[in-house]
């Protein structure tokens, strides 16, 4: 819309909005669909009654890893539910822990996930202070 907006106060005529709005809408239109198709699959793993917390974005390991596209999100993220801890590459989950099995320590900014007394990861999160907000949601639910 914002399309549109600036294009009627600028006085431009129909069809030059027009031709600007239609591709910013269909592109608009294909990046919501990719991101409900996600969802979608990041949904049916959830068991009946689980919701979801939050998701946290994870810094790839490596330097060398390119950004992904605008239009891609973020390749790994760690989503946090009523019952378990996720690590999703987009649409794949690399793994899904329950609560009670875990180990939590945050390391300075990284947070070490632990399972089974072997390491799941040292996860680098973008958001600020999300390893404290993880901590305290696994204390919620059963985590030492």
């Amino acid at each position: 819309m914002a399309v549109v907006g600036t294009g009627i106060r600028a006085d431009l005529p129909w069809w030059a909005v027009a031709a600007a709005a239609l591709p910013t809408a269909g592109l608009g239109g294909w990046t919501g669909a990719q991101i409900g198709r996600q969802r979608g699959i990041r949904n049916e793993v959830l068991e009946p009654g689980e919701t979801v917390l939050d998701t946290y974005t994870v810094r790839p390991p490596y330097t060398e890893h390119t950004p992904p596209a605008a239009h891609e999100g973020p390749q790994y993220q760690l989503r946090v539910t009523t019952r378990s801890l996720e690590m999703w590459e987009r649409s794949a989950l690399l793994w899904r822990h329950p609560w009670p099995e875990l180990r939590l320590v945050m390391v300075g900014p990284r947070l070490h996930i632990q399972h089974g007394g072997r390491d799941a990861g040292t996860m680098l999160l973008e958001q600020p202070g999300a390893a404290q907000e993880i901590c305290g949601v696994a204390r919620r639910y059963g985590v030492n």
